[in-house]
Order: structure tokens, then sequence, then C-alpha cells
């Protein structure tokens, strides 16, 4: 990254086989420098990787036996949202179902796949999901059918379905226990509390009501903030949820759309941004989260890096703060920062 830094960070790059979109790190502590990454191929036969990364040698490893298959491109990937060892290792995909599977040293099973409609053969797809990390038993997916389903995968049933919004369902966020937020094709950022089903709270309403928003991710280690983009948005709208309607900041330094956004996991006041115009830009919230004054009233990224070509995907080690994970053509890019 260039910008405030003293010095260029590592940057460690693993080549696959195919296009890439999906990507997410390990939460193990005993794989912390494990990934998940999904292919991008537009047909039935999709693919996913496990690979890991070496801290000593800078160098990435693989394994034939950790690939499976995968129907249609994965919208989404999460490991099992916990550090300790003593639970199963799993990872979950999401696409035209919710699947779990199965890690082991040699081989990857599916351990079961979550389907809300069984009364019919068409199901619609789940465009993305999130795994709590207060209560691993609980899953939460958005779909294009206006619904955001909340899974109990431990007895494999559906907890609760809502109708959350007036059009498609593009992204969903856990933030506290019970408590989780959506975005949709009607430009509205929306939070649910599992307590009053009935009811749910506008947030946000984007500004262009034609305009989906696309991208939500709440900040774990600040659940004051959240952050949202919308479809062919050059920008990163950042919301302090006690102040609803009225965004924190808007910050506009991308040159194209904003794919991913990524917060750290444990200051707060961190968030990345990746997008259409090849660059990862990394910035940082106020003190208190007061709205900043600068000369032109657009606030400036700390730091940033610039890749090659569009860059689809970010995420942010839980484990490991010092280390960000992008993805771009068929490229993952690790960057130390």
């Amino acid at each position: 990254m260039q910008g405030l830094m003293e010095k260029k960070p590592g940057i460690y790059t693993y080549e696959a086989q195919w296009p890439i979109y999906a990507l997410a790190w390990s939460v193990r502590s005993d794989k912390k420098t494990r990934l998940a990454i999904g292919s991008f191929i537009e047909d039935y036969n999709n693919k996913v990787e496990l690979v890991q990364f070496n801290q000593d040698t800078t160098h990435y490893s693989n394994d034939a036996r950790l690939v499976f298959d995968h129907p249609y491109s994965p919208t989404r990937l999460l490991f099992f949202p916990s550090e300790s060892t003593s639970n199963p290792d799993l990872v979950a995909t999401s696409g035209d179902y919710l699947r779990l599977w199965e890690i082991h040293d040699d081989r990857i099973e599916l351990k079961s796949l979550l389907n809300s409609n069984k009364t019919s053969e068409f199901n619609s797809p789940i465009t993305s999901f999130d795994w709590a990390e207060f209560d691993c038993s609980r899953v939460a997916t958005s779909s294009i059918d206006t619904t955001c389903t909340i899974w109990d995968i431990e007895r494999e049933i559906v907890d609760t379905q809502l109708v959350a919004h007036d059009k498609e369902v593009y992204d969903i966020s856990w933030g506290a226990p019970g408590v989780f937020a959506s975005v949709s094709g009607d430009g509205s950022v929306r939070v649910f509390d599992l307590r009053d089903k009935e009811r749910s709270t506008i947030i946000y309403e984007n500004t262009n009501t034609e305009s989906p928003l696309l991208r939500l991710e709440w900040n774990r280690a600040d659940l004051r903030f959240m952050a949202t983009a919308g479809m062919d948005s050059n920008k990163v709208v950042v919301l302090d949820i006690r102040f609803p309607t009225c965004p924190l900041m808007e910050l506009r330094k991308h040159k194209g759309s904003v794919n991913s956004i990524a917060w750290a996991p444990h200051t707060g006041r961190q968030l990345c941004s990746v997008g259409d115009d090849a660059r990862a830009l990394l910035w940082e919230l106020p003190a208190g989260g007061i709205r900043p004054e600068s000369d032109d009233g657009h606030v400036e990224p700390v730091m940033w890096y610039s890749s090659v070509a569009e860059i689809n995907q970010v995420t942010w080690s839980s484990l490991d703060p010092n280390w960000i994970a992008i993805a771009f053509l068929n490229k993952l890019q690790l960057l130390r920062v």
C-alpha cells in the first residue's frame, strides 16, 4: 500500500486454476493462515479450494485432496466462526443452497445441504450469508426472493424466515446477538431484531431509490458502525446506527464501482474497500465517530494499494489483523499492512 506508510507491505500472490470470486480466512487458532477460495466460472461446475500460507517461507501450499466441486459459483464462503480447535472444522458456501462441508486432513465431505423450500423443485439463489460468532449454530442467509432466513445448522432446520425487503436481498450481516441487518435492490439498509420479527428499522436509504445496495458489513469491533456500497457506485457509505438516515461519512475516492468492504476485526476504526479501479483503499474513522473536517469535504484514505485488474473481494484476518486478502482475476493476494 502507498500513502502514509514508511515502507511497502509484503505482497504475496497465489495463482489459482480459475478466476476467483469468493474468499474467506480460517478462524481456527491452529489454521490461522489458511484461506478458502471459490471460482467464478459461468457454468454449473465450479470449485472451492483451500490454500495455506506459510509466513516463515512466504510460500503457499495446496493439496489436490482439499479441492471440491461446487454447483454454480459460490456467492460467499465462511469458515466455522470459532478459534477453538475442539469445534468441527467446517466451511460453509452459498449459491443455489447453503451447504456445510467438513474438512479432514485428506478430503472434504459435504455435511449438509440446507433447503428452506421443501415443497418446490425451484429454490431462490442465496446471494450471501453470515455466520454468528456469538452463536455458532446460527447462520443468516439473504435471497433474491426478498427473504432473510435464520438457520439452526445443528438441527438443520429453519429457525426464522422473514420477508425483509421489497426487492432482492443482496447482503446480510450479524450485529449483536439476535440482531442482523440487510441490504436490497430497494436501496435500503434495514435492521431486524429477532425478538420482534414483525418490525424492522430502516437506517439508510439510497438517495437514488432505483440504485440497489449490494454490500453490507457491520463493524464487529464497534457495533455503532456499519458500511454499505451500492451497485455501480464509487462510494462507501459509513453509518452510525444511533443516527438513522444520516450517513456518518461517504468515502468517495474510488474511481470505479466498489465491489467489497471489510472492517478491521479488532480496532473498530479501520475499513478496507476494493473496486473496479483495481485499488484497495484503507480508511480510518475519526476517534469517537465524529464526522471529520477536510478542505473539500472528502475523506482521504490513509493507505492504498494498486493491482493490475478489478478487485472482486477483500477480507481481513480476524486472527492476525496485519493481514488483508484480496482477489482479482485468478489471483489471491495477501497484503501485510
